[in-house]
Order: C-alpha cells, then structure tokens, then sequence
C-alpha cells in the first residue's frame, strides 16, 4: 500500500486516475457529477491539471468510479 500524502490522498491512486483520464475535460466530468465537481475551475481544464487540488467531494466521486471500473464507461458516454 502507498503511504498517504500531507492530505491522507494515496498518490498512486490519484496518479493511475490521472495518467487514465488526465485528458478529460473538467467541463465533461460537471456532465457526469453535475456542475459543483471541481468548483472554481473553468470547464477548459484538464482533470490532470486540478486533480491534486479537488474538495473531498469531487475526488471520493472520482476514486469510487475509478476503483469500481465504472468511470472509463461513463465518460465514454457522456453525451456531447
């Protein structure tokens, strides 16, 4: 197991979401987890951009999907 960050975050974690889904726009995920997930950063950004810096609520979405195999799937469907 990892050791945990200044945060209690497990950068391997954060770090396999990140290098999976990097490229995805902070605007596609809002679609997924509604318009509070990564409050204050614009819909331009890439998740690999702010993704060290998400509130709670945004990364447990983030992990839970990710670890349950499930966010691959939901961002491939986003609608455009």
């Amino acid at each position: 197991m990892s050791k945990a960050g200044l945060d209690n975050r497990h950068r391997n974690k954060d770090g396999e979401i990140s290098h999976k889904h990097g490229n995805t726009l902070v605007g596609t995920l809002r679609k997924i987890y509604g318009p509070g997930f990564a409050a204050g950063y614009p819909p331009t950004e890439k998740l690999s951009d702010v993704l060290a810096n998400l509130n709670e609520t945004s990364l447990s979405q983030l992990r839970r999907d990710h670890e349950t195999g499930h966010l691959a799937h939901k961002i491939a469907h986003v609608p455009t």
